[in-house]
């Protein structure tokens, strides 16, 4: 019987680093950690210990996993040293997990022009370093860098690099197509010749996506028999990224009977797709195949009616099995029906309500127009929702709020920032005021706002506010651009984002803040 357990390897927190515009910091690889080990991937590769401050502290505080493996990255020793003295492969084996990924050359090209040793020595040095790691860790994977290349070249020494490797205890054996640039034509030959020295069983692949191949060869090289497939979350990576883990795992479980780890999962994707990219401060994007917020969006009237009497017809999956949502534009029955659809997870009535069904259509489509972006952030949206459709009572009003933000010279005659706000705000027909310092303007207003409203709502004391992210709308208009404001908050209960938009930052930040409270204290008080 074949055996049709797929292991996935997420390499996100290493390859994803190396993204244009992506910096890690410690914080966002445990959230990143956490979304991984929570949807069930199999192998977490969290960086390469010794390569930098941010790694090295990471693995010391990995905490001991029973859903997933974590995976340190590293490299064969170098030449003209033994495995047991090389600094650079044993911080890799001496960073707390038992699980490595060592990347060593199969491209004979590399071999002379990089290392600039003999094809026999650069064997020597994979043996000796893969022999030595097997016997300090459970498990040890080789990459194969450049293997498709590589084979290409001079199949032979390809062929014998993997072999070698293999035959000093590595567990898998992963052929990497590192510049991208193997199309699935070539795949089935190299196959044949691969499997005739290493197992199936033991294999596994790593595409980058330069030739916008990497999810075609990823599932391709699983019907070979690669039992292991390697790549990020969103497909982040260096140049054109990596094999996307969304569309493979999508396509293998769903589309061709395969099994893994994540299948029992599939309805959190599109949360860890947005989620991971949230953290990251980067726009997702809305046609991305399966977790896209234009996914399953359809336009047009005809098209729209048929959708909405037979889905199954127009759309290759049901959204919901993915974690994504059907979304109907342009006519107004349809968008009648999608947003009734979304009043009902609130529990709102909507029975005789069609005008105000309509305006509030009306409503949200101007509000995206002004830049608000309601995916991601669910908490606005909801008390949107409820303000136009119920007798919502805010817990409080503001009056005023002024902050003010200097650099001032210490005893020491340095320069420091120093921030202060005041805010006036009414609970019911009481009046309060508030002054408050903190670090820069907005903690200076959180810490304002909080001070006024502490005596009526003590559970303010549970509201933290997780991460703050500003991003430009126009940035063609410089400094006095629009910005959009995203604020994610959590209690001991729940996790949720708010938005807030205006031509000025610190305007944007006060509406997207106040929802957050508004959103604490509402949910405090449904409790």
């Amino acid at each position: 019987m074949v055996n049709k357990n797929i292991k996935i390897y997420d390499s996100t927190l290493r390859d994803g680093a190396q993204t244009k515009g992506v910096n890690f910091s410690l914080d966002d690889k445990f959230r990143v950690l956490d979304i991984l080990i929570n949807i069930g991937v199999d192998y977490i590769e969290a960086g390469w210990p010794g390569a930098n401050p941010t790694d090295d502290k990471f693995f010391k505080t990995i905490p001991k996993l029973s859903k997933s493996r974590v995976v340190a990255f590293g490299m064969m020793r170098k030449k003209g040293t033994s495995a047991n003295n090389d600094p650079g492969l044993n911080a890799v084996l001496n960073s707390g997990v038992a699980t490595s990924c060592l990347v060593g050359k199969s491209w004979d090209f590399h071999v002379r022009s990089a290392l600039k040793i003999s094809n026999s020595e650069n064997l020597h040095m994979i043996f000796d370093s893969i022999n030595y790691a097997s016997q300090r860790l459970n498990e040890v994977m080789f990459d194969a860098e450049h293997f498709f290349d590589g084979y290409k070249a001079n199949p032979k020494y390809a062929l014998e690099v993997i072999k070698t490797a293999f035959d000093a205890g590595a567990n898998w054996i992963v052929l990497c197509d590192t510049n991208g640039g193997t199309l699935p034509y070539e795949l089935i030959d190299i196959f044949n010749e691969v499997k005739k020295v290493i197992p199936s069983e033991n294999l596994g692949v790593h595409f980058h996506n330069d030739t916008d191949c990497a999810t075609y060869n990823s599932i391709e090289s699983v019907k070979l028999g690669a039992k292991q497939v390697q790549g990020t979350f969103n497909g982040l990576g260096e140049r054109c990224g990596n094999s996307n883990l969304v569309n493979v795992v999508a396509n293998l479980t769903l589309k061709m009977g395969y099994d893994c780890k994540l299948k029992k999962n599939l309805k959190k994707l599109t949360n860890a797709s947005r989620s991971i990219d949230e953290i990251l401060n980067r726009q997702s994007l809305r046609n991305l195949p399966y977790v896209g917020s234009a996914a399953f969006a359809h336009k047009g009237g005809l098209h729209i009616s048929a959708v909405e009497k037979d889905p199954k017809s127009y759309e290759h999956i049901n959204p919901l099995s993915v974690g994504n949502e059907r979304i109907l534009v342009v006519s107004n029955q349809s968008g009648r029906s999608n947003v009734i659809n979304k009043l009902k997870k609130f529990k709102i009535t909507t029975t005789g309500k069609e005008k105000k069904i309509l305006n509030f259509l009306n409503l949200i489509k101007n509000q995206e127009s002004l830049g608000y972006a309601y995916d991601g952030a669910e908490a606005s949206f909801e008390l949107l929702s409820r303000r136009t459709f119920q007798k919502f009572k805010e817990f409080y009003s503001l009056e005023s709020f002024k902050v003010s933000d200097e650099k001032i010279k210490n005893t020491d005659g340095i320069f420091k920032p120093f921030s202060e706000a005041r805010v006036k705000i009414f609970v019911g027909k009481k009046e309060f005021y508030s002054a408050s310092e903190g670090n820069g303007p907005i903690h200076a207003l959180d810490n304002a706002l909080r001070n006024a409203l502490i005596k009526y709502y003590p559970s303010l004391k549970n509201l933290n506010l997780v991460d703050y992210k500003v991003r430009i709308l126009n940035p063609k208009d410089g400094t006095k651009a629009l910005v959009r404001v995203r604020i994610e908050s959590s209690n001991s209960r729940y996790n949720w984002s708010t938005i807030g938009v205006s031509d000025n930052v610190v305007d944007a930040s006060y509406i997207a803040l106040h929802d957050s409270i508004t959103y604490h204290l509402l949910k405090s008080k449904s409790k």
